[in-house]
């Protein structure tokens, strides 16, 4: 199940929001599927399968779902190839990182001393995030200083292939925006920009998706 404020956030665009259960046909061959939609956005959710970036499961890991991970990463993986516009949201930050070949900081306590970034299970919290100037991640929410909402206990750790770190939670420095430079929207960010009307995240991803069109 997909939360809906991920669903209103797409509407309230103009935009069409369709859901994408996980297929192991569309595992194996993407591009029918891709073919239907003209952006990519990877929801939040439950932990990435550690398996993905080679790595042991950590205790406190829980509820990998392997067949999502696959559908995942595959529809990422050609997404960039065919330059389409991709938004990856908290755990779908983690998918687009895992995708270029990083990995995975799978308990945040362990490396920060602390649990703010997920200090009740269930329920958001707020924290500061910087920004670099000029890049997309500060285009798109409009300002290089933000306050998010947050609701994770894993983040990136090596980072993958063309990965850049654009934006870092204050004040310890979590990476928690990055994008792919060679392409022209490839963005993730660690917070949950669909829990804040006020934010210009997913609308930004729309405009680059009717760009894209409109050069077609």
């Amino acid at each position: 199940m997909t939360p809906r404020p991920y669903t209103r956030a797409v509407q309230a665009t103009g935009a069409l929001a369709l859901l994408l259960p996980p297929d192991a046909a569309v595992s194996e061959s993407p591009d029918p599927l891709l073919d239907r939609i003209d952006a990519l956005i990877l929801a939040g959710g439950s932990d990435v399968d550690p398996a993905s970036y080679h790595a042991s499961p950590h205790p406190e890991t829980s509820g990998s779902w392997p067949d999502r991970d696959r559908f995942e990463l595959a529809l990422t993986g050609r997404a960039l190839e065919r330059e389409m516009p991709v938004l990856g949201i908290c755990r779908g930050m983690q998918i687009l990182n895992v995708a270029r070949g990083g990995t995975l900081i799978q308990h945040l306590p362990d490396k920060l001393g602390h649990s703010g970034h997920r200090p009740t299970p269930g329920a958001f919290a707020d924290h500061d995030v910087r920004l670099l100037e000029g890049s997309l991640a500060a285009i798109a929410v409009g300002t290089e200083q933000t306050t998010v909402k947050s609701h994770h206990h894993q983040g990136l750790d090596e980072l993958g292939e063309g990965v850049i770190a654009t934006g870092w939670s204050v004040p310890d420095d979590l990476v928690e925006a990055i994008e792919i430079r060679e392409h022209r929207f490839a963005l993730g960010v660690l917070w949950h920009p669909e829990e804040d009307e006020r934010s210009r995240v997913v609308s930004a991803l729309v405009a680059a998706a009717r760009t894209e069109v409109s050069a077609k």
